[in-house]
């Protein structure tokens, strides 16, 4: 079965190549039947990088530990479901992992648009094709998943100890469905600029295609703070890691096109703005991938120095070249149709909103490459801490909620002044007077108040933003309020997902400003003994030693009380892998929706007695319960309208009448 998944990814590689040249050869020899033949390459293409991972799971699955990534990366002590995640547990699997994704994004795109955009997806598909040809080498040539060894050992090293969480049978898939995605929007704007057709049909094409990766890297960046909660024991959900912040940049950037692209749908403007914004997202997914898998950065996310760094360099600049070439070229054609009117307008609030992402975007990219720049001119890594991030970002994102609230409020073209005064008094005296009653309650962190008092600004414009359009209908339709409310939301869809999305930015802001709150605290206890923390009393009740084939574990039973009443038993454990002589910590929680009670066994000694660390983390479900508001407000923004069925089916019927008309057959 190795060899048929290494023969795969050869014909994959044929495939993809052939692919790419027929689709782009197609349009300008007029010869439609190659365009499909490349077509029909991307989808066999998909079919047999789906072998290469049905090939390298069945290694897993059977302990071929002669292949090296097998033996590298799992062991026979390992659960089932810890075979299935090994996949893309190293540099060379989840490599494969994210080349079969393409794959599938590919072949989406390619079955669902068979007969619309036409004039686009020739070169849709060339680009596409093109990146998994790119992905095919690497596989090839730099990071063969099936490279076999010398010998076969009897077992396996197994998978890194951190990486043994169920969670990270979700997170890496999700962070790759977004990044990978990200190549949609970039193949139509690479399109659009090579057709010439720069008006808003690639615009309206990628939108979605754009959402859709959004919305999985997103949720991703979330579960991954949820993962780092839990599984590294350092009390938080985000530390500004290198990797961390590879995956944050594209999101930012995609944030600012999905804002941007309404500007030029509805007024004809940025039109040069959208693209760099959709080139700049795809290219930093690619730069994030380099930074991750090269080996120039330290992180505990990142994989081991491998010799794929120029690979995926080259591929950058190339690629960089190529886009921004082609923008320059047809920068006559791009014009814009409009100019802004008035400052007071929601052209304004979505222009600055796209500044602020991108400063925000500057300020994390210049920290992350700081490093790599002191040591090309000091030849010594400076690190930059997250201290620094804190300091810029902090204001930076507290302006960006500000205008999450008050650019709805804001009507296209123009706002009178006595629309400003209408819309604007009722959520300002909220926020202001919710800032006197944070202060009054003893809230003194002057940022925390600040961010309090925006978050329910911002959820008290949404609300008469909701309200407004309710009414209306039930004054035109004679509908009870619920159900003109549900009714007006599935109507827009669009105007109210993207509103929910910004209320579970609300939510995130909450529980990101609990951290302001946080108490922690160490301690040592002997078995039976007891102390309080914060409202909470905690007793160390014993200690339990563990071992299985996969690694030895001790942990430890501590009664949580308030007010003498029993909350529950928390069980911190520390385990240690021999096979990587390493060590992780297994945190215990007591969550509430106020807060979390999240204690660390930090070691034991020979007396039984033990030492214990303590955070108690105010609001921080609030970022959970943010991440489920996200993703819902992004699939209700994303799900087809009777408008975008009615367009599909007019772009369906116009491409069905241009291939049957002569010139198509000429």
């Amino acid at each position: 079965m190795v060899d048929i998944g290494y023969f795969a990814l050869c014909l994959a590689l044929v495939a993809s190549g052939y692919g790419a040249m027929a689709a782009a050869l197609g349009p300008r020899r007029g010869l439609p039947g190659l365009v499909r033949s490349g077509e029909n390459a991307v989808l066999a293409t998909c079919g047999l990088l789906t072998i290469a991972m049905v090939a390298l799971w069945q290694a897993l699955l059977t302990h071929d530990f002669q292949v090296e990534y097998v033996a590298e990366n799992s062991n026979r002590a390992m659960p089932l479901f810890y075979l299935v995640t090994a996949l893309w547990g190293g540099q060379n699997g989840s490599l494969l992992f994210w080349g079969w994704i393409l794959s599938l994004y590919a072949a989406a795109v390619v079955a669902l648009y068979r007969q619309r955009y036409r004039e686009l997806m020739p070169y849709v598909t060339a680009t596409l094709a093109f990146t998994s040809f790119f992905f095919c080498i690497v596989h090839l040539y730099a990071a063969d998943p099936f490279q076999r060894l010398p010998f076969t050992p009897p077992d396996g090293r197994g998978l890194n100890p951190i990486l043994q969480h169920p969670v990270m049978a979700i997170h890496p898939p999700l962070l790759y469905l977004g990044m990978v995605g990200m190549v949609v929007p970039f193949a139509f704007a690479i399109a659009a600029l090579i057709s010439g057709k720069l008006d808003t049909t690639w615009l309206r094409a990628s939108r979605r295609w754009m959402l859709i990766p959004w919305t999985f890297l997103g949720f991703g960046l979330l579960l991954g703070g949820k993962w780092a909660y839990v599984e590294l024991g350092w009390g938080g959900y985000w530390a500004w890691d290198p990797v961390e912040n590879a995956s944050l940049m594209p999101w930012l950037v995609g944030t600012a096109f999905l804002h941007s692209i309404m500007i030029q749908e509805r007024k004809g403007m940025l039109k040069v703005w959208n693209l760099v914004l959709a080139i700049l997202t795809y290219g930093l997914c690619i730069f994030g991938t380099f930074m991750t898998r090269s080996g120039i950065i330290s992180s505990v996310h990142a994989f081991a120095q491998s010799n794929i760094g120029p690979f995926f360099a080259t591929f950058l600049v190339l690629t960089l070249i190529f886009a921004f070439g082609l923008l320059w070229l047809r920068l006559p054609l791009l014009r814009a149709e409009n100019r802004l009117e008035s400052f007071a307008s929601r052209e304004t609030a979505f222009l600055l909103n796209n500044w602020i992402l991108l400063g925000m975007l500057f300020a994390v990219f210049w920290g992350t490459v700081f490093p790599l720049v002191s040591e090309a001119f000091t030849g010594e890594q400076i690190t930059v801490g997250a201290p620094f991030f804190n300091q810029v970002n902090i204001p930076i994102g507290l302006a960006l909620l500000l205008l999450t609230g008050a650019g709805p409020l804001f009507a296209w073209r123009r706002t009178s002044s006595a629309s400003l005064r209408e819309n604007f008094t009722a959520p300002v005296a909220a926020g202001l007077a919710s800032m006197g009653l944070f202060f009054a309650l003893g809230v003194r962190d002057p940022y925390a108040v600040l961010s309090l008092g925006l978050c329910v600004f911002v959820v008290a414009a949404l609300g008469a933003e909701f309200h407004a359009g309710t009414r209306a209908r039930m004054r035109s339709t004679g509908e009870g309020y619920p159900l003109a409310l549900y009714r007006l939301c599935v109507k827009s869809r669009r105007r109210y997902g993207g509103y929910l999305t910004h209320l579970a930015l609300v939510l995130l802001f909450v529980g990101f400003t609990g951290k302001a709150f946080t108490k922690e605290v160490e301690f040592v206890l002997d078995q039976g003994a007891s102390r309080s923390v914060g409202d909470y009393q905690v007793r160390f009740e014993s200690l339990a030693f563990a071992e299985n084939a996969n690694y030895s574990t001790t942990s430890a039973a501590v009664g949580l009380y308030r007010d003498g009443d029993l909350l529950g038993t928390l069980l911190p454990e520390r385990r240690y892998y021999p096979a990587f002589d390493q060590g992780t910590t297994e945190v215990s929680i007591y969550s509430t929706l106020r807060e979390d009670f999240y204690i660390i066994l930090v070691g034991s000694a020979e007396d039984r007695s033990a030492k214990f660390q303590v955070y108690i983390n105010p609001l921080i479900n609030f970022v959970w319960l943010g991440m489920g508001v996200l993703v819902l407000g992004a699939l209700w923004a994303m799900w087809p309208t009777a408008r975008d069925r009615r367009l599909a089916r007019v772009d369906r019927q116009t491409a069905l009448g241009l291939a049957g008309s002569p010139s198509a057959h000429a």
